[in-house]
């Protein structure tokens, strides 16, 4: 039996993880055949070139993934998060999308996300021993 070495690396390459993610892609390929995984960012800056808000996800087969939303608190309340959030699903859709996924925590922005249509399929509790995290899907319209 070949020795084996496990260890916590907290600061891990993008080179190091990236094998990690390219061995489960090509793992998940053989189920489904294809590997589509892309990338999907969306950015705000400001004048200066500064990024101020963005939306940060990826597309896969036929999902697109919410991983981060973010708008500064100066821009919030000007329907930028609205039209970043139809920029994405539009884009899916392009993509071939037809659902989004993404979490949130009960403090930042269930009600933003109920408003346009997502619906809470799940929950976790107890996030710093009082908060919930809030995972939701919206299922996107094709035009015909």
């Amino acid at each position: 039996m070949t020795n084996y070495q496990i260890s916590q690396e907290d600061n891990a390459s993008s080179a190091e993880k990236e094998i990690i993610n390219r061995g489960l892609g090509a793992y998940n390929a053989t189920h489904f055949g294809y590997e589509d995984g892309r990338p999907f960012n969306l950015f705000i800056r400001n004048q200066n070139g500064d990024i101020i808000g963005g939306l940060l996800g990826y597309t896969y087969w036929g999902f697109l993934a919410i991983d981060t939303f973010w708008l500064d608190e100066s821009l919030r309340g000007q329907g930028l998060g609205e039209k970043m959030l139809a920029m994405a699903e539009q884009e899916a859709v392009q993509r071939g999308c037809t659902t989004v996924h993404l979490d949130t925590f009960e403090f930042q922005a269930p009600r933003f996300y109920e408003k346009y249509g997502y619906k809470q399929w799940g929950e976790l509790d107890g996030f710093a021993g009082r908060f919930k995290r809030i995972y939701y899907q919206k299922r996107l319209k094709h035009e015909d």
